[in-house]
């Protein structure tokens, strides 16, 4: 199994809807078998801070969608994950084990 991990910005966006719901529906068009949102309450890239704090309260954090799949499967979406996210996000896929 083969672990594939797509890393966004909540605010960003693709067509005017939310990117992160984009790609969850490239994924469930695939019938990838599920995904989950992580949703982060700092970080930085390439295009700077991923949090703004207004009283408490943070805007445009980071994400992390995770999904566990055979490796044929999350290599036959990649093209499509890519397309979406654009130079906007990091794509890593690593090799993982049950235990």
């Amino acid at each position: 199994m083969s672990c594939l991990v797509i890393r966004i910005k909540k605010n960003d966006t693709v067509n005017g809807k939310r990117t992160h719901l984009v790609i969850l529906d490239v994924l469930k068009k695939a019938k990838i078998s599920g995904a989950t949102v992580w949703v982060g309450v700092a970080g930085y890239g390439k295009r700077g801070k991923s949090n703004f704090q207004i009283e408490g309260i943070s805007v445009n954090m980071p994400l992390i969608i995770e999904v566990v799949e055979e490796l044929a499967k999350i290599e036959s979406i990649l093209p499509d994950v890519k397309k979406v996210i654009g130079d906007n996000g990091l794509v890593t896929i690593h090799e993982v084990g049950s235990v």
